[in-house]
């Protein structure tokens, strides 16, 4: 069975691609990462199934370490091998390199430059927007290819949403600079208002950052792990360049 994914579209942009998986088909409910208890040979026929069905040639992911670290221009890594490379972003100009962040509550965050040929994807979970991972990994792909934050387009994966991102330990585990984004009645942490607030901060425009309203503890047709613990698998957020 392939594993059902969610598509999305940046305007005027067709030759970049973006999907979205979801923990509603395939073996081990989609699960797309080997650094889970899962079964090898599950998580290889979840890979092999989005490269055929979605027709890029290549597979790269990572070894998310909650950091800020970016990889520019990845060589290839085959569906079946598990991820080697430290860092939390990625970022090619390579026609059919599909660049795969795994989650499972964190913020996969998509971007991609607006002449269709440079993209990226950073992966954001809470400590990544207290480190600023949304305005560094957006400063490092504009370095890297010489491109403006205000010629960016980015596009937010489902994650946690409003409704269930309580902490209960803000001023240690945020601090007095996120309290905009706080609710001190509710414990809540807007995180997806967070990260619009910082990839603004970083130059791009408000109108091109989108975000695909889903909240992965909320919904049963996506992995969580605040949700599901150790048991929780991981979906995948894909983007390439045809």
């Amino acid at each position: 069975m392939s594993v059902t994914v969610i598509p999305f579209s940046f305007p005027g942009l067709p030759g970049v691609r973006v999907a979205f998986t979801t923990a509603m088909s395939g073996p081990d409910r989609g699960n797309i990462s080997y650094n889970v208890e899962c079964d090898p040979a599950a998580v290889q026929a979840n890979r092999e199934s989005l490269q055929a069905d979605l027709g890029f040639w290549s597979w790269h992911s990572l070894r998310q370490v909650h950091g800020t670290d970016m990889v520019f221009e990845p060589g290839a890594v085959g569906s079946g091998e598990p991820s080697s490379l430290l860092a939390d972003g990625s970022a090619t100009s390579q026609p059919g390199m599909a660049l795969v962040i795994k989650t499972a509550d964190c913020q996969p965050i998509l971007l991609a430059h607006e002449s269709g040929r440079f993209v990226a994807g950073l992966h954001v979970g809470w400590r990544g927007n207290v480190l600023e991972f949304p305005q560094k990994g957006v400063a490092a792909f504009c370095e890297h290819y010489r491109v403006k934050p205000d010629e960016l387009m980015a596009v937010r994966g489902p994650s946690l949403g409003p409704s269930a991102s309580q902490f209960t330990n803000f001023e240690a585990e945020f601090g007095a600079g996120f309290r905009d984004h706080f609710d001190p009645a509710t414990q809540i942490v807007n995180l997806w208002q967070l990260t619009v607030a910082q990839l603004m901060t970083a130059g791009l425009r408000r109108e091109r950052i989108f975000g695909l309203d889903l909240c992965t503890h909320s919904l049963r047709a996506f992995h969580s792990y605040r949700r599901d613990k150790a048991q929780s698998g991981r979906q995948a957020s894909l983007i390439w360049m045809e």
